[in-house]
């Protein structure tokens, strides 16, 4: 009896060591992280949001950024003024907009060249990184200029 006791409970302590595996270097970064790990810096970084890459998915044919993230961010509503300005909604209310990690207002990047954006990265959670944040944050980041120069520059 003494010997079964000792061999179940080796086996029970010794599962969790053997269960457990060391992935070390051989994590891959996804392209999504790569983007946020180049362009994102503070808190933007570590906010957990959507990022759309504008460089190898350009928003052709379309006249401002927002009506392009219309389509392509699940929970984002956009909202036209009578005066025609498009107003992207969040949880119901407008989220804290920044371009560069600066804050902007909403004229403002309805007035941006599409061209210039690199990536957008929407944060659906409260963001505390600014004022306006408890409906979320829409971070744009315009093109890097290694991105802009095209491979073979130089």
């Amino acid at each position: 009896m003494k010997k079964i006791f000792l061999i179940t409970l080796t086996a029970c302590l010794s599962f969790p060591v053997v269960a457990q595996t060391y992935k070390g270097s051989r994590h891959t970064s996804t392209a999504e992280e790569k983007l946020n790990e180049q362009y994102c810096t503070g808190l933007f970084k570590t906010a957990d949001g959507t990022i759309l890459n504008l460089v190898t998915d350009p928003a052709r044919g379309y006249i401002n950024i927002v009506s392009w993230m219309e389509s392509r961010v699940a929970g984002l509503q956009v909202y036209t003024s009578k005066t025609g300005l498009k107003v992207p909604l969040l949880r119901g209310g407008v989220p804290a907009i920044y371009v560069d990690e600066n804050p902007v207002t909403v004229n403002y990047i309805n007035t941006m060249n599409i061209n210039d954006i690199g990536i957008i990265k929407i944060i659906k959670t409260p963001f505390l990184g600014g004022f306006n944040g408890g409906n979320g944050a829409i971070a744009i980041y315009t093109v890097l200029e290694e991105e802009e120069e095209g491979p073979g520059a130089k």
